[in-house]
């Protein structure tokens, strides 16, 4: 068994997901440095033995290892902008949610200072923080990411993906592919409704139907990276952009606004418009680029 002590850590912001991140490094031996502009949110995590910095400045000081989820990209720059000098030599992990542009232009602010970069992305809810089912993707300094690995894994599973401090972001971001399945989701469930049917009792049903289709995903990719979407075709956009008017009337006349699904009838009819009707579905990704 290792006897390596836990490396220092510190957090600023405590809001939902950044006290979930410092109750993570306490639970598991970290020495935990917190910092929030509200300073009664760090009550608990310091009954828990957590130690309360006064100010930004005393906090990023504290340890090498410096972790900032505050409320958005602005709030970023307010509480470490007067602090540069004191991060400079140490690595800051960001994992405030943002654009891989901000993301890129915190990292060159960064390297500007003297400060070890990385840019993160949480994929979990702050109750999944630290359990099986969370993972954070990150990237920027590789070196960093290494060195600080055992420390990042308390939080989930570490993924880097890339040295481009920009892209944990982007994978962050179009992981939004979630919302998509979400409006299906609550479509199908609007729409037995109108009928009276349970929810619970549909549910189930449509909770195999999607885990049966997500079978698909890796073809789908590997259409979109070849931009060839005619291999393997065994229900063409054409024969579905024909059936999915039954969608939208149904869905109209049971009084439900078929809102979610109008925009993909647009694309799957244009895409037909286009002579592509017997190629697959996934061919829609040629008009979605601008």
């Amino acid at each position: 068994m290792s006897t390596t002590p836990a490396s220092p850590v510190t957090v600023l912001g405590l809001g939902a997901m950044g006290t979930a991140l410092a109750t993570a490094f306490l639970t598991n031996g970290h020495p935990t440095t917190v910092w929030n502009r509200t300073a009664d949110r760090a009550d608990p995590l310091v009954a828990r033995g957590a130690v309360r910095a006064g100010d930004p400045a005393a906090a990023v000081t504290a340890g090498e290892l410096i972790v900032v989820c505050l409320l958005d990209h602005a709030s970023v720059h307010e509480v470490l902008n007067p602090v540069a000098a004191g991060l400079a030599g140490r690595t800051l992990v960001n994992l405030t949610n943002g654009t891989p542009a901000q993301a890129r232009e915190a990292a060159a602010w960064a390297a500007a200072h003297g400060i070890t970069y990385l840019d993160g992305g949480i994929m979990a809810v702050p109750p999944g923080i630290g359990t099986e089912q969370a993972f954070v993707l990150y990237s920027g300094a590789r070196e960093a990411f290494d060195a600080h690995r055992p420390a990042l894994e308390r939080l989930g599973a570490a993924h880097f993906v890339g040295t481009d401090a920009g892209l944990a972001a982007l994978y962050d971001i179009a992981l939004s592919g979630m919302y998509g399945l979400f409006s299906g989701v609550v479509h199908a469930l609007a729409l037995v409704d109108t009928e009276k049917v349970p929810a619970e009792r549909f549910a189930p049903m449509l909770s195999a139907w999607i885990a049966a289709m997500a079978g698909s995903i890796p073809h789908f990719a590997h259409e979109i990276s070849t931009g060839d979407y005619t291999q393997g075709v065994v229900s063409s956009i054409g024969m579905q952009a024909a059936a999915f008017g039954n969608l939208i009337t149904t869905a109209e006349e049971q009084g439900v606004r078929p809102v979610l699904f109008t925009a993909l009838q647009e694309l799957m009819e244009r895409r037909v418009a286009d002579g592509h009707g017997a190629e697959n579905l996934t061919g829609i990704a040629e008009l979605l680029r601008t």
